[in-house]
């Protein structure tokens, strides 16, 4: 998929990737997550948790006199993390737990891409729904759930902290 500045790799994510998803998580997410929980989603059967490179500088490589040809799975090593999203299945519903995309690559269609990923594998699961909550003051989050079909049902006061703020709740029927 081009998205204005390169081609979009969204893969599985592994331990290789703890790293620089900790750097979007403190940039975009409070509290963020530890090392610890987001290995834990990595290698959890009830979890999808995918995310998206920016594969562009592999490709140019690989044009600019490397005649071996790698395949893209090899290439995403090289490839720069942009974003990602954690979806966990609970019976015969799932919940989105996170998703996220760098600050330099906002607004490129990389959370699309994400989302569509993430609820893809809700459908091929059969889930019936998908829950997510949402601050209450991310007007752009909200619109990007709204975008895929989320609806809002409720709202859950002081949900958050860091600061305090309430979230809405928003359903996707499959």
């Amino acid at each position: 998929m081009k998205v204005g500045f390169g081609e979009i790799l969204i893969a599985e994510a592994t331990e290789d990737d703890i790293d620089w998803i900790l750097e979007i998580e403190s940039e975009a997410i409070s509290p963020p997550w530890t090392h610890g929980a987001l290995l834990n989603e990595i290698y959890r059967d009830d979890s999808f948790f995918a995310a998206a490179f920016d594969m562009s500088a592999v490709q140019a490589e690989s044009s600019a006199g490397d005649s071996d040809s790698e395949q893209p799975a090899a290439k995403r090593e090289k490839g720069v993390g942009l974003g990602f999203v954690i979806l966990r299945r609970a019976g015969d519903e799932g919940e989105l737990l996170q998703i996220a995309v760098c600050k330099g690559a906002r607004r490129r269609g990389i959370a699309d891409k994400l989302m569509l990923e993430a609820l893809g594998f809700a459908k091929a699961r059969a889930l019936k729904s998908v829950f997510l909550e949402v601050r209450k003051s991310n007007e752009s989050a909200a619109a990007l759930y709204e975008k895929h079909g989320f609806k809002p049902v409720r709202t859950r006061m002081d949900y958050y902290s860091d600061p305090v703020e309430d979230a809405i709740v928003m359903v996707f029927k499959t």
